[in-house]
């Protein structure tokens, strides 16, 4: 789908921002850039669609040179969502998601039709959010229309560069929750940069760690966490010291409902299980159900885990300090 091959930026100065990046990310996939500020994950996306010219090396989209399209044709069918909200402040809530489609002579009831289902898919009500102005939306609900404004086109492919991270904690992960549940419906080519290993480990197919403009490791979260392949990705999963003797199940456990439950039966942990062992699983099922005694005693889920090690992680750095 996407293909870098041998791909390199340099800027003036001979100042190396990518070096010699070669990967391939998948029809459907969600790819996710990881890394510390400055390693060349944003610099990385934004090539795909020509924001940025590359300097040596070559990317193709379909098999297809991206040197080789029509400037406006590859970026009509590329989504772009940024940190920034960037929404048009003086335009309608209809009008922002209606940019691409009317560049593109789609006729008004077809760019209307369209308005009210993205809408409806991300829970924001047609008939009270498409007349409204931005100013008028809370910090999560912009950032909503800002991904279905790239979607209203119909793209093949999403990039996302930060797109939660200015959000507070609720919205952040309601916004991952909704954006996994979105790609189960849209199935499109996703690109996700984040700084963020939980995010990364929450919504990524594959995650990509990159150091000083250089990948460092490719894999799924359950590669990732379970073999790093140097004491950076190590370091930067955050989770080498964590094990069965400082875990509690009862730590990260919730409810379960019914209907939880169907969906969750043939996926069980023991109570008495590490945490190794429930990351291990939590890497193919974004939840599982926690058996005790022969019964199913509640719910993990990666969004539990990920605060419980967040949570960890800060207590042992106050006590460290």
């Amino acid at each position: 789908m996407i293909a870098f091959e041998n791909v390199t930026k340099k800027y003036v100065n001979d100042q190396v921002a990518v070096k010699a990046i070669n990967l391939e990310i998948n029809k459907g996939e969600f790819f996710v850039l990881i890394g510390p500020s400055g390693c060349g994950k944003t610099t990385l996306l934004k090539m795909i669609n020509r924001l940025i010219h590359l300097t040596e090396g070559t990317i193709r989209i379909n098999g297809k040179r991206i040197s080789d399209y029509n400037i406006h044709e590859l970026r009509w069918n590329i989504g772009y969502v940024l940190q920034q909200i960037a929404l048009f402040p003086h335009m309608t809530i209809e009008e922002n998601i209606a940019v691409v489609p009317e560049l593109k002579k789609w006729s008004k009831p077809q760019i209307q039709q369209r308005v009210r289902e993205l809408l409806e898919m991300v829970g924001l009500e047609p008939d009270k959010y498409s007349q409204r102005k931005p100013k008028e939306l809370s910090g999560g609900e912009q950032q909503r229309v800002g991904v279905v404004r790239a979607l209203a086109a119909d793209p093949e492919i999403i990039l996302l560069d930060e797109p939660f991270s200015a959000l507070d904690p609720i919205s952040r992960t309601k916004l991952q929750d909704d954006l996994l549940e979105l790609q189960q419906t849209i199935q499109k080519t996703i690109v996700f940069v984040s700084h963020d290993m939980q995010e990364a480990l929450k919504l990524g197919d594959r995650i990509c760690v990159m150091k000083d403009g250089e990948i460092v490791q490719i894999g799924t979260p359950h590669e990732i966490i379970q073999n790093p392949v140097n004491d950076f990705v190590r370091e930067f999963v955050g989770i080498k010291e964590y094990g069965i003797n400082t875990f509690h199940i009862q730590a990260v456990i919730e409810p379960i409902a019914d209907e939880v439950y169907q969906r969750n039966r043939e996926n069980i942990i023991s109570s008495k299980d590490s945490l190794n062992t429930i990351l291990q699983k939590l890497a193919y099922d974004e939840c599982i159900g926690v058996e005790e005694n022969g019964e199913i005693i509640g719910i993990v889920t990666r969004a539990s885990i990920l605060q419980y090690l967040a949570h960890d992680s800060l207590e042992r750095g106050n006590l460290n300090g």
